[in-house]
């Protein structure tokens, strides 16, 4: 059905229909009329699809962030416009809102955000403790809400007696409807914020202390002038805005829906680092903000719907992040979904520079909750919804039962691992097999590398960009060496290729991890089937059972005997235990054999081909085993990658424009890596070319381009590039750094 542009459409996102199932009212329009003008709240155009809500996100000039008087007075980023504290920078343009960002990045970049990690975790804990002996809690009122203002309001270096204070307004603000009497309190409690936050500003520019409000105070714009006390008001409201209430949404509505979906939860218990991934996705499945909204500046059009300066327009983020054609089957929420290229922290110019912060508290809170309350129950009749969900979605209570547990302040995340990229240089490289490598990493300056437990993977960004996944295959008792095992696949998306020809010892990798999607976990005895090159973290469970003394069986397939690696190494420590099945000698594994004769309560532990472990999974489902199998994918991610040889990569000098410092590149190294040793509050996400975070201006040279956020148009211009992945295609570039 095609609009007709000129009618306007019963549109309404804070309608009860809209409020009841967000995704599906846009899904509706979405099929229906996906750009349209509504004539509610004084009439504004709607949108619905993933590529119209990026493109008019990024083009600030047609589509203003800014306050104006078109659709009334107030906040201009949300419709129907509302009370609150103007906010710098998400309520400019650039370059207006520029300098704000340069001075808020530093304080919120991965590197950051990593050192802050000991505090949020100290404080999930305290929280935790101060209910866990109860049995019983409001997951918002206990958890949500306290957790994330402390962090917030500690951080920026406001006094324990304002958390609550400061804290409710901006709950009461993001929560209520325009117009209601809980939209008033909220207004009235912002004066207050405003005189509180003016005060620690004059305290912090007399005496200065190791906060976040005075490394603000301190700051300076490029010709050395300081920031003035309203727009530091502006800036630390906006970062009390975004830390408070936005993962207060987002964690309450993952614990309903775990609640809900306890399979989900049971694999979040057992694989606790299928956290990192999950929580992309429960950003994608439940934005805290919903939607925002721009002011067009001149005439357009957006999915054939013309569009009028000073015209309303909605861009929608729940629609975005479920829209098929980026995500398929968005409905579904899957845990080891690649949902990287969600808009939940939006994109382009004005994405949320909170987000590493609000990942790291995210998680901090939902690691209390798996470890400390595994058991709890939602009760559902008590559940209290947002009473619209057209701006932000999230709940006012989620009351909960739980075994009641201790108080343990000293329950903090102690494993620690390289949460951000971190160079390791490799240290050997040998064969291990005809087409597979074992490569061992370490740290360029030696030392103790985070613990790892038997199923762990890491993940290496190659030089082109591509982002792997390897499991760990060496000794976990070795601290200072990560092995990997990685096959030669000359058909593959090229990853493999590229890690053979640059895998030599000295070169360096930026490396994150070590991440366990597929932990070992205790059982009777073990059987384990292990196909190609899956036996890699089959290798250091054999190890781990041997080591325990815990009885197993191991039957390891492939081609032939010559492509099997690692099998003299599992051999000397499964023995006799141990069947090998090269294809062309021995066929395939009789799998209704070696399946059917299991003793009680065996696990099975799989990692292989695709094929392998379809077999392996039906055998189970017809013998009724599934819940005693464990299986290790190798899945290509949802994410679109461009295919660029390494090979041809080539060094390139860049020069930074405001300091006219020159950097070398290298081939073997990204641009952003380079970038991130010499300029302090680089602004960068996904690292994959798909957020629009670290969009950077060409001021000479022209960019190779491997993101998928530029249109071909920008790409052809070469105005403006991705610094995560792009590289040059001559010798030189000038960038506005």
């Amino acid at each position: 059905m095609s609009a007709d542009f000129d009618i306007d459409i019963d549109f309404d996102h804070h309608s009860d229909e809209a409020n009841a199932d967000p995704v599906a009212y846009y899904a509706r329009f979405r099929e229906a009329c996906p750009v349209g003008r509504s004539a509610a709240h004084g009439g504004f155009h709607y949108t619905t699809r993933y590529a119209d809500v990026a493109r008019i996100a990024r083009d600030d000039e047609t589509f203003s962030s800014a306050r104006s008087d078109h659709g009334g007075q107030g906040v201009g980023i949300v419709i129907p416009k509302g009370p609150g504290l103007e906010q710098y920078p998400i309520e400019l343009d650039p370059p207006s809102s520029t300098a704000y960002r340069k001075l808020i990045n530093p304080l919120l970049t991965p590197e950051a955000v990593e050192h802050l990690v000991p505090m949020i975790e100290r404080h999930a804990a305290r929280v935790v403790d101060d209910f866990v002996e109860l049995g019983s809690c409001d997951l918002v009122r206990d958890l949500t809400n306290p957790l994330p203002a402390a962090v917030t309001l500690d951080w920026l270096g406001f006094p324990e007696e304002d958390w609550a204070r400061l804290a409710g307004p901006i709950h009461d603000i993001f929560a209520a409807p325009a117009g209601s009497e809980r939209a008033a309190r909220g207004a009235a409690g912002l004066a207050y914020m405003d005189r509180r936050i003016r005060e620690l500003i004059a305290e912090r520019r007399s005496e200065p202390r190791s906060d976040g409000v005075s490394t603000l105070v301190a700051g300076r714009r490029d010709d050395g002038g300081e920031f003035g006390e309203d727009e530091l008001v502006s800036v630390i409201g906006l970062l009390i805005a975004g830390g408070v209430d936005t993962t207060t949404s987002l964690t309450g509505s993952t614990l309903v829906h775990l609640a809900r979906h306890p399979e989900q939860r049971r694999k979040l218990i057992e694989s606790p680092g299928l956290l990192d991934t999950a929580t992309e996705e429960f950003l994608r499945a439940f934005a805290p903000s919903q939607s925002m909204a721009r002011t067009v500046t001149r005439g357009t059009e957006v999915g054939g719907c013309p569009m009028h300066a000073g015209d309303r327009v909605l861009i929608p983020w729940v629609a975005a992040n479920h829209d098929p054609a980026v995500f398929p089957d968005p409905e579904q929420v899957r845990l080891d979904r690649d949902a990287g290229r969600h808009l939940s922290f939006g994109i382009g110019s004005h994405r949320c520079v909170g987000a590493h912060l609000a990942r790291a508290m995210f998680r901090a809170m939902m690691t209390q909750v798996l470890t400390r309350l595994p058991d709890y129950r939602v009760i559902e009749e008590g559940l209290v919804p947002y009473p619209t969900r057209g701006n932000q979605s999230g709940w006012d209570a989620v009351p909960a039962v739980f075994t009641p547990g201790p108080r343990t302040a000293a329950a903090t995340g102690s494993i620690r691992a390289l949460t951000t990229p971190t160079p390791l240089r490799v240290t050997e490289v040998r064969a291990a097999a005809d087409g597979v490598v074992a490569v061992d990493l370490g740290l360029p300056e030696g030392g103790e590398l985070p613990a790892w437990r038997p199923g762990a993977h890491v993940e290496l960004r190659l030089p082109s960009g591509r982002l792997r996944q390897y499991s760990l295959c060496g000794d976990p008792a070795d601290a200072t060496t990560w092995r990997i095992g990685v096959l030669h696949e000359p058909q593959g998306r090229g990853g493999s290729v590229e890690l053979h020809e640059l895998a030599r010892p000295g070169a360096t990798f930026s490396v994150r991890g070590p991440r366990n999607h597929f932990p070992l976990l205790r059982a009777p005895s073990y059987l384990f089937i292990a196909g190609g090159i899956g036996v890699t973290p089959i290798l250091a469970m054999v190890r781990e059972a041997a080591g325990r003394g815990t009885p197993f069986t191991v039957v390891y397939g492939g081609r032939t005997r010559s492509t099997m690696a690692f099998a003299d190494e599992l051999a000397a420590i499964a023995g006799d235990a141990l069947t090998l099945l090269p294809q062309d000698e021995a066929g395939l594994p009789d799998l209704p054999r070696l399946l059917g004769g299991l003793a009680p309560d065996t696990a099975v532990y799989a990692c292989g081909p695709a094929p392998m472990l379809a077999a392996v999974e039906r055998e189970c489902a017809r013998l009724d085993l599934t819940d005693r199998l464990h299986l290790e994918r190798f899945a290509v991610g949802d994410e679109p990658e461009t295919t660029f040889d390494a090979a041809e990569n080539r060094a390139f000098e860049v020069q930074l424009a405001r300091t006219g410092v020159t950097l070398t590149v290298p081939a073997d190294r990204r641009l952003i890596e380079v970038l991130r040793d010499a300029v302090s509050g680089l602004s960068y996400d996904c690292e994959k070319g798909y957020c629009g975070a670290c969009e950077t201006r060409v001021l000479a040279g022209t960019p190779e381009h491997r993101d998928s956020v530029l249109s071909d148009e920008e790409r052809l211009a070469g105005r403006t590039m991705m610094i995560c992945v792009g590289r040059c295609q001559g010798d030189r570039l000038v960038i506005d750094l």
